[in-house]
């Protein structure tokens, strides 16, 4: 592959990043204190840092989970308080996070309260914001190959098992056989499972650390 070719790819990494990730950042500033508008600055500056020092590079090379690197560098971040940097480019440029600040104190205030420090906050964040890319991931895949509909009838069993009669009501809807739509889950799952896993490892190929990751999502999603 050519340079345009690496330089698309790389783009196209970022942008998966920053729309994937940018909320448990947001989330973590927010608890810290910080008003929504400082948080909001503070979120960009933080991304547009991380691009400006092609810290993609980084997580591809890491030993350390994804998470805990992702945190330790937003502390050290944070310490070094980039928001008056951040504040003077507002409005001269592209933003690297597409942050709707309505819509981030929307998900900020529905969020329980909880005793969690901001860093097991974190940790909860991030693992939900892997989850959703993965599902996001899988939505467009089936609809890409025709199979929006048999997605948005089955995707709830991803999460849960079918209660008696869900598999012959689903049938219906589909025009299948309870045995297809079993089968078709069963798939769904399989697709998922996968994309989780291509989710956290982000081009891994230590094994041990890919396995770490795994383990890691599984505990905080069981918390």
């Amino acid at each position: 592959m050519g340079a345009a070719g690496d330089s698309s790819q790389r783009d196209a990494a970022w942008e998966h990043l920053c729309r994937t990730y940018w909320y448990p950042v947001y989330a973590f500033i927010r608890r810290r204190g910080d008003s929504p508008e400082d948080a909001s600055d503070l979120t960009q500056a933080f991304f547009a840092k991380l691009i400006e020092q092609d810290w993609l590079a980084q997580v591809e090379r890491r030993e350390a989970r994804f998470s805990t690197l992702l945190i330790t560098i937003l502390k050290n971040f944070l310490i070094k308080q980039h928001r008056h940097e951040w504040a003077q480019k507002r409005g001269g440029g592209e933003s690297p996070v597409p942050l709707d600040l309505a819509q981030a104190e929307r998900w900020f205030g529905q969020e329980p309260a909880t005793l969690d420090t901001p860093e097991t906050h974190f940790e909860k964040r991030w693992a939900l914001a892997v989850m959703d890319a993965a599902l996001s991931r899988l939505r467009e895949e089936c609809e890409s190959t025709g199979k929006a509909k048999l997605f948005a009838t089955l995707s709830c069993y991803l999460s849960r098992e079918p209660a008696p009669g869900d598999y012959e009501a689903a049938a219906l809807a589909l025009g299948l056989n309870s045995r297809s739509v079993a089968v078709a889950v069963h798939r769904l799952r399989a697709d998922f499972r996968a994309m989780v896993h291509e989710e956290v490892s982000a081009g891994l190929r230590d094994v041990a650390v890919v396995k770490e990751e795994m383990r890691a999502l599984a505990a905080v999603l069981g918390a």
